[in-house]
């Protein structure tokens, strides 16, 4: 049985092994991994046993709209429900704000789309990179 939990201190091998299951760079900084789970509003953790399969973090300006910074899940629990389960409770948690924002990568949107989030007509996300040595 997966158990969620809301939680935002972890491991720094228990998020580098989630994080690189999915190829995510990031997952190669897991001491930053940790700090960044430390400052999100919200973080949402899915277990199975003493296994971390996913989680999605969320910052927010207290009242009115909410940023969904990470979405992830292990490869071999995707398709399972898992993901959007993630999302559910994230909706739930943000229920009384005016907007949750996710940037879906075009590969995703379909997922983003059938968790009732709406592509945007005329945004296009935009990002800088800071390239760590």
């Amino acid at each position: 049985m997966i158990e969620y939990k809301q939680i935002h201190e972890f491991d720094r091998d228990v998020l580098q092994d989630l994080f690189l299951s999915v190829a995510w760079s990031s997952g190669h900084y897991p001491d930053r991994l940790q700090k960044a789970m430390a400052g999100f509003e919200t973080v949402i953790s899915a277990w199975d046993g003493e296994k971390l399969i996913g989680m999605i973090c969320a910052m927010d300006d207290g009242i009115m709209t909410a940023y969904v910074h990470y979405l992830l899940v292990r490869p071999e629990y995707q398709g399972t429900g898992v993901g959007k389960a993630l999302v559910e409770r994230m909706k739930a948690r943000y229920r009384d704000f005016l907007r949750i924002v996710v940037v879906a990568y075009d590969e995703e949107i379909g997922f983003y789309e059938n968790c009732g989030f709406e592509k945007a007509a005329h945004a296009s996300p935009m990002f800088i990179t800071e390239l760590w040595t």
